[in-house]
């Protein structure tokens, strides 16, 4: 969400959107307790400390997440850090909710279409490319997310991890995919087990949202 000028010509800061399903919907894979942390606490403040970093330059609510992200070395100095991890953060949970669904009501099972022969010929199949993102996805050190990315202009898809709520699109590359691998996304139901979460996530992806995306 962007913040909008309104007819007063007050500026409308950055909004939380909403989970596009309950938040007991993904159980058993997530639990409704993490989801509502996660959701309200969590990528509610990123909402907050982006609105309050974008206050001390009002202009820059004319510009979407994307905008910012692909422009984060054009961004004031004073405020650019800020901006970073928290416009970072609020685009990548605004993607990571909506490319999950409740098992069996759209999540989980494989790509199809258009998605689905991009994966073939990247990875080999499909099960190469979850192998791949998996790893990338348990590798990364400390926090940070997993990603199916697509470089923009060219259409070639790649798996690739960043650290904290750094976006692809800081790159040039577009998130098709991500998987939020921060402890917060998973320590109440898993502890340390972070492959288990990997392992049980894959049970949720939206692969409609995710092929739509492609």
């Amino acid at each position: 969400m962007t913040g909008t000028a309104t007819p007063t010509g007050q500026v409308k800061g950055h909004t939380l959107p909403k989970l596009p399903y309950d938040p007991a919907a993904l159980e058993p894979h997530i639990d409704a307790q993490t989801m509502q942390i996660h959701h309200g606490k969590h990528h509610q403040a990123y909402v907050n400390n982006l609105n309050a970093a974008l206050d001390k330059h009002p202009e820059l609510y004319g510009k979407t997440l994307e905008e910012l992200l692909r422009g984060i070395s054009g961004v004031p100095d004073d405020i650019r850090i800020a901006v970073h991890n928290n416009a970072g953060g609020h685009h990548n949970h605004s993607l990571f909710w909506t490319i999950m669904a409740p098992a069996g009501k759209n999540g989980g099972g494989e790509p199809s279409g258009a998605l689905a022969d991009a994966i073939k010929r990247t990875f080999g199949d499909f099960a190469r490319f979850k192998e791949q993102l998996s790893a990338a996805a348990i590798a990364r050190f400390g926090s940070g997310w997993a990603w199916l990315a697509v470089e923009d202009g060219k259409g070639k898809l790649e798996v690739l991890s960043t650290a904290n709520q750094d976006s692809p699109l800081m790159d040039g590359k577009i998130p098709l995919l991500g998987l939020d691998v921060w402890e917060h996304a998973y320590y109440l139901k898993y502890q340390n087990r972070r492959p288990d979460y990997v392992g049980a996530w894959w049970n949720v992806v939206n692969w409609g949202e995710v092929g739509r995306r492609y």
